[in-house]
């Protein structure tokens, strides 16, 4: 997993390279919103969405950022692993 900053993005790839899926992101000072997660059809089920999820979180938190997720993906996955509750803003409004 590797972030490169010229495409707001993190990016994994295999050992070989070949890019397997990514999590866009926008920055704002330390306030991170991670707006897409996405996986090639080819790379499915392998976990590879999973631990992009984990790396831009670690990131986030050794970074001292503050998380608004954005991506179904990434909220959905932070149900599962409130460790990072404490870097996430949350929001008690609801949309109409």
């Amino acid at each position: 997993m590797t972030d490169v900053p010229e495409k707001e993005r993190f990016e994994a790839r295999t050992a070989e390279g070949e890019l397997t899926g990514f999590v866009t992101y926008q920055l704002t000072g330390t306030i991170i919103v991670y707006t897409h997660t996405e996986v090639f059809p080819q790379y499915e089920g392998q976990g590879i969405a999973s631990q992009l999820a984990k790396a831009v979180m670690d990131d986030a938190r050794d970074r001292g950022r503050t998380v608004v997720p954005v991506c179904p993906y990434i909220a959905k996955w932070l149900e599962k692993h409130p460790e990072y509750e404490p870097i996430v803003a949350r929001t008690t409004r609801k949309v109409r």
